[in-house]
């Protein structure tokens, strides 16, 4: 807390602390220059748990090293997209994968299949694989197919799985745009599929919601609180989902000061 921030001492919902269990924030980098990137981490680094570079993008990425020693300087954990796994696994290349992770310093790891077609048989295998090599694995379930609409019942058959597999946190599928997975192709939230998964024997804590938009970070905070995991936000919106977090905004200050202070 700043000297500022004490000197007005607003009552706020109690925030988890780095390195967090839960209450993470999976922010994507679309492309940041080192410069740009470095001015966003100078400020908002407390708010940033681990950065995902988005898609594939990583393989294509220049300085790609410094990218990534930028981010751990700044107590941040670079993930890459599922696209990397995905391509990869397809591809026979999942060994030089890990290979080109590790060579990196990267610890943490997607494991997908929204975009190519592998199976969930053959995905979980590759959760394990990940998980004894010493990863952190963030696995991912649903379709970037807004055609495809499973029930609630498979989500949770295969959130489950995947933890038993071996993944830290399950990734409910949303797309960068939110227009698939656990949103319509309108950019709906489908509410009753996430009441589903909610009301399940999943834990909260395992599960990371992609909430691209503001509405849909707003949403998830008010449903499951200041320390749901969300991720798929675009780097530049950090402070704008922090803020959220903190009832800092007036989509979610109502959920946070029910009452009015009396003096």
């Amino acid at each position: 807390m700043t000297e500022m921030q004490r000197a007005l001492d607003l009552t706020l919902p109690e925030r988890t602390a780095k390195p967090r269990q839960n209450g993470i924030s999976n922010l994507v980098d679309d492309g940041h220059g080192l410069a740009q990137l470095d001015d966003i981490l100078a400020m908002c680094h407390p708010f940033l748990d681990i950065v995902k570079l988005g898609w594939a993008s990583a393989y294509i990425t220049p300085l790609l090293k410094q990218k990534v020693e930028l981010l751990r300087r700044h107590d941040i954990r670079t993930c890459f997209g599922g696209m990397m796994f995905e391509i990869s696994y397809w591809q026979n290349k999942v060994e030089q994968y890990a290979d080109f992770l590790e060579e990196l310093e990267i610890d943490v790891v997607e494991v997908s299949n929204g975009s190519l077609p592998i199976s969930e048989k053959e995905k979980r295998p590759m959760v394990e694989f990940f998980a004894k090599k010493g990863f952190t694995v963030l696995a991912e379930v649903g379709s970037k197919d807004v055609t495809v609409v499973s029930p609630p019942e498979q989500w949770i058959e295969c959130i489950n799985a995947d933890l038993s597999c071996g993944a830290w946190k399950v990734i409910t599928e949303g797309r960068a745009d939110a227009s698939a997975g656990i949103y319509t192709g309108g950019g709906d939230i489908r509410e009753n599929l996430i009441e589903e998964i909610l009301e399940s024997d999943v834990s909260n804590n395992d599960l990371v919601f992609e909430a691209p938009h503001k509405r849909q970070m707003a949403w998830f905070i008010k449903r499951v609180g200041t320390n749901v995991n969300i991720g798929n936000v675009p780097l530049s919106e950090v402070l704008n989902l922090e803020t959220l977090r903190r009832g800092l905004r007036g989509d979610t200050v109502q959920k946070f000061n029910p009452e009015r202070a009396r003096s």
